[in-house]
């Protein structure tokens, strides 16, 4: 009696379930590209326009959200280690290649600031936390859209001069 061993006959059997599985691609025409939509999207809201790119990936045709918006541009920011890089420092370096500019008459005690050593690597994350996170939370970011230029103004609790220290939990205390 003879014994087959079972894989002298794999190559054969490979072969098979690989033939079967060859589909034809669908033509160019077979899909509507100006009618997709993307997926998630509600059915009263106006289809996306969408191209291909590649044989499986269909791009929508809209600026990303960062660049209708440019305080949600993504960014990932490493500041030099100077010995005394302030916050203004930092700031300036963080706007460099984002459109804006840090106002002229920016409050004296914020630009003097010592710059932390946990801000020297931020991101990534949006601009506007970025700016947020750089000021500290005495202060408050102004956009000023038309003239693409961002400042800080000291919170009302700060502006009545009574210093207010802050519990380990983050609350602040009288």
């Amino acid at each position: 009696m003879t014994v087959l061993h079972p894989l002298r006959y794999f190559p054969w059997i490979a072969a098979l379930l690989a033939s079967a599985c060859a589909i034809e691609p669908l033509p160019e025409s077979a899909l509507p590209l100006a009618e997709t939509s993307c997926a998630g999207a509600s059915a009263d809201s106006a289809s996306v326009p969408v191209t291909r790119q590649g044989r499986y990936t269909l791009v929508e045709m809209a600026p990303e959200a960062g660049a209708r918006d440019l305080l949600r541009q993504i960014v990932e920011v490493s500041i030099p280690p100077t010995l005394e890089a302030t916050v203004e420092d930092a700031l300036r370096h963080l706007l460099r290649q984002s459109g804006y500019r840090l106002c002229e008459n920016a409050d004296e005690a914020l630009r003097a600031l010592p710059l932390p050593a946990a801000h020297r690597r931020l991101g990534p994350l949006t601009l506007r936390e970025a700016l947020e996170t750089l000021a500290g939370p005495a202060w408050v970011l102004a956009v000023d859209d038309f003239s693409r230029q961002v400042c800080f103004t000291r919170r009302a609790s700060e502006l009545s001069g009574t210093p207010r220290a802050r519990r380990d939990d983050g609350r602040t205390r009288p």
